[in-house]
Formats: C-alpha cells, structure tokens, sequence
C-alpha cells in the first residue's frame, strides 16, 4: 500500500473530501497495521467558513497545522475526551480541512478493537459491532490517534490514506454535524457520504 501523493490533497476541500471517500485509511504500529475504509467526511473551508476553526484567520497554537501544506494530518481534541483527525488541503497558508467522520474496519480487526474497546474482536457485542467507527472520535480512538500525532505527514508517516477498492460508489451529501453555531453556514452541503447499495 502506498499513500495518496502530496497532489491529491493540494486541492479545494471540498474535491478532496469526495474523493476520499472509498479510500483506506492506513496507521502502521509496532503491534500491527490498523485499517478502516472512509465512509463519511466533511470539508472545512478555512477563514471564510464560519465552521472552521481558522475561520477569520484564527491563527493560534491549535490551528497551526492548518497553515501549512496539504497532505498534514491536523488532530485535535474536543469536549477534553475526543480525538478528531482531519487531512489538511490546500496550499500552504490556504487553512482549509477534512474531517474524517466515520469508517468501515478493514484488514486485522483484532488491534481495532483493542483500541476501541479494549477486548478481542470476537467478543465485541452487536451493538459494539455497529458502532466501531461510526463517528469520528470512535474512530481516531479504534487507530490509536492523538494529539501526539498532529502534524503528521499524511504522504509520508506511519499515518496515510491510501486506494481504496475500485469500484462504482455513490454519494451523499447534506450539512455538517454539530455546528450549529456556524450560523448560515451549518447548512451547508459539505458532509459527504458513502450510500449503502
């Protein structure tokens, strides 16, 4: 498996996000490869987005990453208890994002769910089964992720997107989740998701 190339990301946020959709995300580790396929993202547009954390040119310690060249892994922490990961886009200085919402397990589900739930894969519960990475803090936490790993190079790092299967999908799309306070912008269509066939 090789990572998507720096191109790929030094797109609008919104092509990147599409075109992630369907692809694996892939962390190397001492104990084993974690593998899931993106189902679910979101774009974020940078200072002109209202839902984005660089929006009005917030540059600070946090959003830093943000700033520079597409193809970085941007990890933040939200409510003290959640890890997000997103892919940053864009040219450097350009702040804009995706976030990765949700993914479908894939590969060696046993680390996965170690992580996750701290118990072997085959003692996981229906309902445990069905919500493995539905949401993006279940699944930075199933790909062991933190802020440790903000700013990663997504091109280059133990952390990458890479092809997914090749086959036909379709997508939908519909407003962020949880953004309320965006104002006009929280209806925007930029959540983008994989349709069940």
């Amino acid at each position: 498996m090789e990572a998507l190339p720096r191109e790929f990301y030094l797109r609008d946020a919104r092509k990147v996000a599409r075109d992630l959709l369907g692809k694996l995300l892939v962390r190397r580790t001492e104990q084993g490869i974690l593998m899931a396929a993106i189902t679910e993202v979101e774009a974020y547009l940078g200072v002109e987005d209202p839902a984005c954390h660089s929006y009005g040119d917030r540059r600070t310690p946090r959003t830093q990453t943000m700033y520079g060249l597409g193809g970085r892994a941007y990890i933040y922490l939200i409510y003290g208890m959640h890890h997000l990961l997103n892919a940053v886009t864009g040219e450097e200085g350009d702040p804009c994002a995706v976030l990765i919402r949700a993914g479908n397990p894939a590969g060696d589900r046993e680390l996965l769910a170690q992580n996750r739930y701290g118990k072997p894969y085959h003692e996981l519960s229906k309902a445990q089964l069905g919500s493995f990475c539905d949401g993006p803090g279940k699944l930075a936490k199933a790909f062991g992720l933190t802020t440790e790993q903000n700013g990663w190079d997504l091109c280059d790092s133990p952390l990458f997107i890479a092809e997914g299967e090749k086959k036909k999908i379709q997508i939908a799309t519909g407003p962020r989740i949880g953004v309320d306070y965006a104002g006009e912008a929280a209806a925007w269509p930029l959540n983008y998701r994989l349709v069940e066939e």
